[in-house]
């Protein structure tokens, strides 16, 4: 395992609503020195959840949302996702953020994995989260307008992988987390 540099000064050199930019003064274990950027994480997580609605005698399916990406400048298909608020629980953000945007909560709610999106820019990390045991409940959520609920067959996996919408990146891994998930969880069956 390789030393991690140090980290002589941390500064902000900008910031937003939403954004906090520190540049890193860092001397790697040779002995070079750089000035790094990030955008540093304001708040204390994020969660991507990807709710399973299983109904009796109907196919599994995945419940997505369409909202539109500002920085796309287009409607977007991907999974519900938020910030964890201050104080609040990870999986306790999970099931808010379920309720305000799909309108249903989950009985059981599964951590898989923490993602990175950019390392080396970003000190930002998103929670995937697997939402199962579904019932309907809505809460109040902060969208500037209703979000559209998307509901794909699990067994359709691969053909949501084609659509020219469905291109976020922490959706996409989410759903081979999931779909990896779901095939152990078979297979101890």
């Amino acid at each position: 395992m390789r030393k991690k540099p140090t980290i002589h000064q941390t500064r902000v050199v900008a910031t937003s609503r939403l954004f906090k930019i520190e540049a890193l003064d860092l001397e790697f274990s040779n002995g070079t020195k750089v000035e790094y950027e990030r955008l540093a994480s304001k708040g204390v997580g994020a969660v991507l959840v990807v709710p399973i609605l299983r109904t009796p005698g109907e196919e599994d399916q995945l419940l997505l949302i369409r909202e539109y990406g500002a920085g796309t400048e287009r409607y977007e298909l991907g999974f519900p996702k938020g910030k964890v608020d201050p104080g609040e629980e990870l999986l306790d953000g999970a099931n808010r953020e379920l309720m305000e945007e799909v309108g249903y909560q989950s009985a059981k709610l599964t951590f898989l994995k923490g993602l990175s999106l950019a390392p080396s820019y970003l000190s930002h990390v998103t929670s995937i989260i697997l939402a199962e045991d579904l019932s309907v409940r809505r809460e109040e959520g902060d969208e500037p307008e209703e979000l559209e609920v998307v509901p794909w067959k699990l067994s359709e996996i691969d053909k949501l992988l084609t659509l020219e919408d469905f291109t976020e990146g922490r959706s996409v891994a989410a759903l081979y987390l999931v779909k990896n998930y779901l095939e152990q969880q078979s297979n101890n069956a």
